[in-house]
């Protein structure tokens, strides 16, 4: 007997080019969907009402004054760090090194500010704590693009390595610097003086770390889109051999962009420990340069989009102490409710290019 082909019930076909509004609605309905979803796990894993829950993390994110300025903080420090890396996977360079890159910003701030301290003006501390951040992150950006561009090495192992020499790098320095002998960690850096910490803008300790990463955004989406320099990106990206062909030096954009990548990593590292922290440790990165790769992709290199997507992480994590404090839940909890909301938000790029033809 001859076996007859059977169709299947149902296939997927491509979709045309949505417009922007039925890729919101999308987006939208992937989120409500998501919102219903955590409502219903809240309710069955703890008996609390989720709307309970749900105020309790707007509460921790936008609860007061300060509450809301910190929620903006954490937000431009994991901005500036996924336009950071934005130019890099723009490029199809994939660079896991931020977290790296940061601590090494971090370093040289800390550095600058132990060992310049009474000896010269705070002013200078502050512009050699640039210069010296800044030059840090691109180095650690620097060499991976140089084993790649001459030797076509792995990109995304040698960014993966480097972040953890740069965190043996900072805890070998912390033993130096440790105060007092064998507490482990260094304290409150210049904390009498306050040499070398970064001037407060408007008035507030919170300012200056928003408005670098304002500047920095609107800064990348310019540079990307209509530079010279972001055209030869995005070519490289989408072919490495048609680069080639119309005469872009490959190589040299690889070097240039991650030194770039990397200097503004290292100006998050900067920020957190000039501005934000005033002392280093290895964990002052907060996993922001992992996270930042996420927000990255989400964001589809939109440096605009970004803005929004980390938003949504930082909202979630800063909501997630108020959930343990209200409630007795581990904080853990909230991750479990991000990592749903984030499935749904990446999930629904499937239906925004996709669709489910069903058989007759």
């Amino acid at each position: 007997m001859e076996n007859k082909q059977r169709t299947p019930l149902f296939h997927l076909a491509k979709r045309e080019e949505l417009s922007k509004g039925r890729k919101l609605v999308i987006r939208l309905i992937s989120i409500v969907a998501a919102l219903l979803l955590c409502a219903v796990i809240t309710a069955l894993a703890t008996g609390i009402n989720p709307l309970q829950v749900y105020g309790s993390i707007i509460s921790g994110a936008f609860g007061s004054a300060r509450k809301t300025w910190i929620t903006l903080q954490d937000l431009s420090i994991l901005l500036l760090i996924s336009v950071a890396l934005t130019p890099a996977f723009t490029m199809r360079f994939w660079n896991i090194g931020g977290e790296g890159q940061v601590l090494m910003g971090g370093l040289a701030t800390a550095a600058c500010m132990i060992l310049l301290e009474n000896k010269v003006p705070s002013v200078l501390i502050m512009l050699i704590s640039f210069v010296a951040a800044v030059a840090a992150g691109a180095l650690w950006g620097l060499i991976p693009a140089v084993c790649k561009a001459l030797w076509n090495t792995n990109e995304t192992l040698m960014t993966l390595m480097m972040n953890y020499i740069a965190t043996q790098l900072v805890s070998f320095f912390i033993i130096i610097w440790e105060v007092p002998k064998g507490s482990g960690k260094i304290g409150i850096i210049n904390q009498n003086t306050h040499d070398g910490w970064l001037v407060q803008l408007f008035g507030s300790k919170y300012m200056l770390a928003i408005t670098v990463s304002i500047l920095v955004t609107v800064f990348m989406y310019v540079y990307l889109n209509y530079s010279k320099h972001g055209y030869e990106i995005r070519v490289v990206g989408q072919s490495i051999n048609t680069a080639k062909y119309v005469g872009i030096n490959t190589g040299k954009v690889i070097i240039r962009t991650m030194l770039l990548s990397g200097a503004l990593c290292g100006l998050a590292g900067l920020l957190l420990v000039g501005s934000i922290n005033h002392t280093i440790t290895t964990t002052i990165a907060g996993g922001q340069g992992f996270t930042a790769v996420m927000v990255s992709w989400m964001a589809k290199f939109n440096p605009f989009t970004m803005v929004p997507c980390a938003l949504l992480i930082v909202f979630m994590e800063r909501g997630a102490g108020e959930i343990a404090t209200n409630f007795s839940l581990n904080p853990s909890f909230a991750d479990i409710m991000t990592g749903i909301i984030l499935f749904f938000i990446i999930g629904c790029e499937f239906f925004i290019n996709y669709r489910i033809k069903i058989k007759k």
